[in-house]
């Protein structure tokens, strides 16, 4: 079986709790309207959802909990049950221990068992990742469901009584951008009329001789005493490089499938902040004749890492009429991986 003939049945996701507002930051915190105003122009990222609550730093959701509902949305829209499932595999770069795998606990929460499950461990790339995996084992026969799972949480980094007066940019980036939530998605090896036929997935590490560009910590016992950020970004260097993988990212897919630029009726950008999206949008589109429609979310979802592919999916979906075609694009940055997918509505 060619891995063209593989189908994206459905997308569900999950957010924790209600949206949090620059403004429940700026408070929260003790910023000025100036630095609110700041987030609005330079980052444009207007609502997050946290998993952790504001007032007492209690961690209310666990990414396995979000994972679990974006799984069961996911599968009740494709009409397929957890019991027809032939593998899982979940994409996270924050898994909520190091073991058991959060994978395995979505699993038996699902009720699934006896069947392979893998938990890949990336950034942003995680989600395509994870799909290029679940791809392969459908497409090299055997399997005939796969759920494919994603997703992030910043809560154990996040820390409610911090001075961000007194915060490094690096650091301080990351209070404003980041958020929480999980994805998920249903592939099938079946032939389904009129179904998204997952056409390529493409991932490639591009990271040699390249410093990292966002560094996430796991500390233990013994490193209790560590003075080092949790979580620390080279924003310059996101900014430089992002626009112009995705770009290339782009330029490959379409060269691999032979598609022209004006033949893709939707562009899954990569979600970083809502102005960063922007420019990146704007740069993949230059010198081109790139006319698709974009679909974002991160404006409202805030960065949630793996899950932002399957948020836009799950708006793509319903849109995507016969014969139209897709493209998404995601750009791992601490390491440096290109990855992006292209569908096509049968």
């Amino acid at each position: 079986m060619e891995a063209s003939e593989v189908r994206l049945l459905a997308a569900g996701t999950a957010l924790p709790g209600p949206p949090v507002g620059n403004g429940d930051l700026a408070r929260r915190f003790g910023m000025d309207e100036l630095w609110e105003e700041w987030v609005e122009t330079f980052v444009g990222t207007r609502t997050r959802h946290l998993s952790v609550d504001l007032a007492s730093g209690e961690i209310r959701t666990t990414l396995a909990d979000l994972a679990e509902r974006a799984a069961r949305r996911a599968l009740d829209s494709a009409g397929v049950a957890a019991a027809d499932l032939d593998v899982i595999v979940m994409g996270t770069a924050t898994p909520d221990t190091l073991m058991p795998a959060t994978v395995n606990v979505v699993a038996d929460r699902l009720g699934v068992d006896g069947i392979p499950t893998y938990q890949l461990q990336s950034g942003c790339t995680g989600a395509v990742q994870a799909l290029e995996v679940a791809r392969l084992l459908l497409a090299g026969g055997g399997h005939r469901h796969a759920l494919v799972i994603a997703g992030d949480s910043c809560a154990k980094h996040f820390d409610v009584g911090a001075d961000l007066r007194a915060m490094p940019p690096a650091e301080l980036v990351n209070v404003v951008v980041f958020g929480d939530g999980a994805g998920a998605a249903v592939l099938s090896a079946d032939p389904v009329p009129g179904a998204v036929a997952l056409r390529t997935v493409l991932t490639r590490f591009v990271g040699l001789g390249r410093e990292p560009g966002q560094v996430v910590e796991w500390f233990g016992r013994a490193e209790r005493d560590v003075v080092r950020a949790a979580v620390a970004e080279d924003y310059k260097a996101i900014e430089e490089r992002v626009p112009v993988m995705a770009a290339e990212t782009l330029r490959a897919l379409l060269d691999e499938l032979g598609w022209k630029d004006s033949e893709v009726d939707y562009l899954l950008p990569p979600q970083l902040s809502g102005r960063m999206s922007e420019r990146i949008a704007a740069r993949i589109a230059a010198g081109s004749e790139l006319l698709a429609e974009e679909i974002g979310c991160v404006a409202e979802t805030g960065n949630c890492g793996n899950a932002l592919a399957f948020f836009q999916l799950e708006r793509l979906l319903p849109e995507l009429d016969r014969g139209e075609r897709a493209i998404g694009i995601a750009i791992e940055s601490s390491k440096w991986i290109k990855a992006g997918f292209a569908l096509e509505r049968g």
